[in-house]
C-alpha cells in the first residue's frame, strides 16, 4: 500500500504552492497532482523531489467521480493528505453573470470538493490530513461576489463539522482562507475594465505565505486558518459589525451602487 498525498488544482496557484512544499511537511511516496492539463502537471516532476504522478480530470464534469474511484479502488493508496484547491470565481452583477458560470462555481466549489474528500476518506487512517480550500469571503455576505462568497462559506462550515465527526479516527480537517493571494483566479474572476466590480484591494498576499501559514496551522491541528494580520482583522470585524453595515461598506469602497 502506497502512501500519498492528493492535491487538485495542482497546476497553479495555492495547489501547485503545496505540491512545491509538499516535502519539507509530509512523508510520502507520491503525490497525485489532479487538474485539467497533463502537460501542467508533468512540469511539477521537475519542481518537487516527491514522485507526481500526473492526474488529468475536469473535476467540473461530474464524470471525474467514477474515474477517481476507479483509480482509488485500483491503486488502494494509504492517502496522507488531501487538499482541494480546484475553484474559481466570477466577480460581477448577477444580471451579467451566465447561469453557467453561477451553477459552475458551485459545482466546483463545492460539488467537486464534496465528491473529492467522500471518495478520499476511505482510504485515510489514523494520521491523515485535509485541508479544504475555502476564503474569507466565507465569513460575509459579498454583493457582486455573492454565489462565490457562499461557496466559500459552505466549504468552511463542511470542513469544520466534518473535522469533528472523523476526529475519532485521528483525521484532520482544516479549512484554508486566504484573502485576496496573487494567483492566475483573477484572469476568470474579474472584468478588467473601468466598470470592474474590485477596484481596491485591502492587501495582496503571496502564495508561498499563505501556504507556510497553511501548513503551520495543520501542524498545530487548527480546523480553519485565516492566513495575514489585515486578513485577521477584517474576519474580526465582520464577526462583530451587523452584515448590513459590512456589505454598505463594501459597496462604498468598490464604489458600487
Amino acid at each position: 500500500m502506497k502512501n500519498i498525498a492528493i492535491i487538485t488544482g495542482a497546476s497553479s496557484g495555492i495547489g501547485r504552492e503545496f505540491v512545491k512544499t509538499l516535502k519539507d511537511h509530509m512523508n510520502v511516496e507520491e503525490v497525485w497532482a489532479v487538474a485539467r492539463t497533463e502537460d501542467k502537471l508533468r512540469a511539477l516532476q521537475d519542481e518537487t523531489p516527491v514522485p507526481v504522478r500526473p492526474v488529468p480530470l475536469d473535476l467540473s464534469d461530474p464524470s471525474f467521480i467514477g474515474k477517481m474511484e476507479d483509480l482509488l479502488r485500483k491503486e488502494q493508496p494509504d492517502v496522507r493528505l488531501l487538499i482541494n484547491a480546484s475553484g474559481y470565481g466570477k466577480f460581477d452583477a448577477v444580471e451579467k453573470l451566465s447561469m453557467e458560470d453561477d451553477l459552475g462555481m458551485i459545482d466546483l466549489n463545492c460539488r467537486a470538493l464534496t465528491a473529492m474528500t467522500k471518495l478520499v476518506l476511505p482510504y485515510m487512517h489514523n494520521g491523515g490530513r485535509i485541508i479544504e480550500i475555502a476564503s474569507v469571503a466565507a465569513f460575509q455576505p459579498i454583493p457582486y461576489i455573492n454565489v462565490y462568497g457562499a461557496s466559500k462559506a459552505f466549504v468552511l462550515s463542511f470542513s469544520r463539522a466534518l473535522n469533528r465527526e472523523v476526529k475519532k479516527r485521528g483525521i484532520q480537517v482544516m479549512a484554508l482562507c486566504p484573502f485576496w493571494t496573487k494567483t492566475a483566479f483573477f484572469d476568470r474572476a474579474v472584468r478588467k475594465n473601468e466598470d470592474a466590480v474590485v477596484k481596491k484591494y485591502v492587501t495582496m498576499y503571496e502564495t508561498s505565505f499563505i501556504v507556510d501559514k497553511a501548513w503551520k496551522a495543520l501542524s498545530r491541528g487548527k480546523d480553519h486558518v485565516v492566513p495575514g494580520f489585515k486578513a485577521k482583522a477584517q474576519v474580526a470585524l465582520v464577526k462583530i459589525l451587523p452584515h448590513s453595515l459590512v456589505m454598505t461598506i463594501w459597496m462604498k469602497q468598490q464604489k458600487l451602487k
